[in-house]
């Protein structure tokens, strides 16, 4: 059976890459042009405000299409772009400790107004995992607290800035990778907890996301033993549409954590973990270093629809929430590099400069010019 180029788009779409270098390579190119949902970009990708600016600029005038542009900036250990002209937040657990949920939403503007200057359309962040474990070698300070409600509250509070300011918002990493003694980019980490405890710790975040309406959710490369013992969240219809979509009432975009990561490629070919995964729920998959290893992904969900293992309703189903975030945060290439350093970006960044780094506002914002 030969594959149509439509049921190929229609596959690439849920999938949103990682490329090596600052520039656009061939095998990027290939891939844009068969029609995958947008790029992700780390520090390998990141020069210069400018450099990073015009990389972005040139991803979507290359994609001649809506092309979503996305970036991990937590604050903290976990920010992309660091330096000036950028504000340096301090890590989330500085601001769970202060527990000013409106400081928090407005530090949530501040990421949206420099990711947006640049031409970013994405942030994944807040973390919403709750600090229960201080063994965790992968969570710790970048939780807003150890008390559940607490992340609750002050996630969704960055992440309604975020969306205020332009950005769409990712809680993660569903349902929950704070209480973990392992790193998911290492191995497999597994929670013993019973489905009471999770109720009550790990999934009350992700219910406030749910219910506050916010773009997307992350999910956690964790087993998790009341939930289904044998599949990790990523990978699991139990966890993934009877808990996230039944349960807590979530219909946002579902974005899978990396699948080149260690707790998936240790245990299952990228192929099985894209067809199980699209199965349980999730509408995007980041695919976030190897080439042939996404191009492998997108193939396998093609023979998957041919063969009638996932159905096309499925695929139209992600579609459809692809589409709509699309419609509320994809941004048109455009230059708003010099926005930064402006009167406005001073004016959120004045107080939280001050507090967080004991610098004045001022001079952080001068030397940005």
């Amino acid at each position: 059976m030969t594959t149509s180029s439509s049921l190929y788009r229609d596959c690439a779409r849920l999938f949103m890459v990682g490329f090596p270098g600052t520039h656009i390579d061939s095998e990027l190119a290939a891939l844009m042009d068969d029609g995958i949902y947008g790029a992700i970009l780390f520090k390998r990708n990141v020069g210069s405000a400018a450099d990073t600016a015009a990389l972005c600029h040139a991803l979507k005038t290359r994609a001649g299409r809506p092309f979503i542009l996305s970036v991990d900036q937590e604050g903290g250990r976990v920010a992309r772009l660091r330096g000036a002209p950028f504000t340096a937040l301090p890590p989330m657990r500085e601001l769970g400790q202060r527990g000013d949920a409106a400081q928090v939403e407005r530090v949530g503007r501040l990421l949206a107004y420099e990711l947006r200057a640049l031409g970013f359309d994405w942030d994944f962040a807040p973390v919403l995992d709750v600090d229960t474990n201080p063994a965790n070698p992968v969570i710790g300070d970048r939780s807003f607290s150890r008390e559940a409600e607490e992340v609750a509250r002050l996630g969704v509070a960055l992440a309604r800035g975020l969306e205020a300011g332009g950005v769409a918002s990712c809680g993660k990493h569903f349902p929950g990778h704070g209480d973990t003694t392992t790193d998911s980019h290492l191995t497999l980490p597994r929670l013993p907890h019973d489905l009471e405890r999770l109720r009550s710790v790990e999934l009350v975040p992700f219910r406030a996301f749910a219910q506050a309406g916010l773009a997307s959710l992350m999910t956690a490369h964790v087993l998790f033993d009341a939930l289904d013992p044998g599949v990790p969240a990523t990978m699991s219809q139990r966890v993934l549409q009877g808990v996230l979509r039944e349960e807590l009432g979530f219909d946002g975009v579902l974005v899978s954590d990396d699948l080149e990561m260690k707790a998936i490629a240790g245990h299952y070919s990228v192929e099985e973990a894209t067809v199980q995964g699209t199965l349980a729920g999730v509408d995007l998959f980041l695919v976030c270093h190897n080439a042939d290893v996404q191009r492998r992904a997108i193939e396998a969900l093609v023979k998957a629809v041919e063969s009638g293992r996932v159905s096309r309703e499925r695929i139209a189903q992600a579609h459809r929430r692809l589409d709509a975030l699309s419609a509320r945060f994809a941004h048109p290439a455009e230059d708003r590099l010099a926005l930064l350093g402006s009167p406005e970006h001073h004016a959120l960044a004045v107080g939280l400069v001050s507090t967080f780094t004991g610098r004045d506002p001022t001079e952080v914002m001068l030397a940005s010019r």
